[in-house]
């Protein structure tokens, strides 16, 4: 595997930072309590728990694009009612369902290449064995094959610099407001322009 996808965040952050709920990562929403603590029960360990809820939203929660569903969803409560979104979404969902049972996770994201230019992919970083591990919950298909991991990372996609793409070092607490902008102006996730950057 090429070293550019052993990534990782280079940022030093207090994983304490990253527990609290949000308006988007709505770890104290019931429904996202019960699915963590469901998931809990049956992995009580923190890396069994992580592996089990990463696979859950993975899994379970489709992307919008390969399912062509409009519906947008941004929280997290929105995510796990409607069973549909794109990265951004299934991130939220993730990062909710973590912290609701205290494992620290950061929202993170990548600056990808695609037929347009570029695009802002969104991801995690669990805080677990003493560092931070990025983890990717978009959804497999056929080309993509994103698998929890502490080790080597597997991501759906590792960046390659020669086409302008990059890993964002930082770790948010809250989404990154282009990201939440975008999604609160859409009305159909299919046509709406995604941010082909950061700030």
């Amino acid at each position: 595997m090429s070293a550019i996808a052993d990534h990782r965040p280079s940022v030093s952050a207090d994983p304490r930072l990253y527990l609290g709920p949000g308006d988007v990562v709505e770890s104290d929403h019931p429904a996202v309590r019960a699915l963590g603590s469901d998931l809990r029960r049956e992995h009580p360990s923190d890396v069994d728990f992580a592996r089990a809820a990463f696979e859950w939203v993975r899994d379970t929660i489709a992307h919008a694009y390969d399912v062509q569903d409009r519906r947008v969803t941004l929280a997290a409560s929105e995510v796990l009612r409607e069973q549909v979104g794109l990265c951004y979404a299934k991130a939220h969902l993730l990062a909710a369902v973590l912290r609701s049972q205290g494992v620290p996770t950061a929202l993170c994201y990548q600056r990808l290449a695609d037929d347009d230019g570029h695009v802002v992919h969104g991801l995690v970083a669990v805080h677990l064995e003493g560092g931070w591990h990025r983890q990717d919950p978009r959804g497999n298909k056929p080309g993509v094959d994103a698998q929890f991991s502490l080790g080597t990372e597997q991501l759906a996609w590792p960046v390659d610099p020669s086409l302008g793409e990059r890993d964002y070092d930082r770790l948010y607490v809250s989404p990154a407001p282009e990201v939440v902008a975008t999604l609160r102006a859409a009305d159909d996730i299919l046509t709406c322009t995604l941010p082909s950057d950061l700030t």
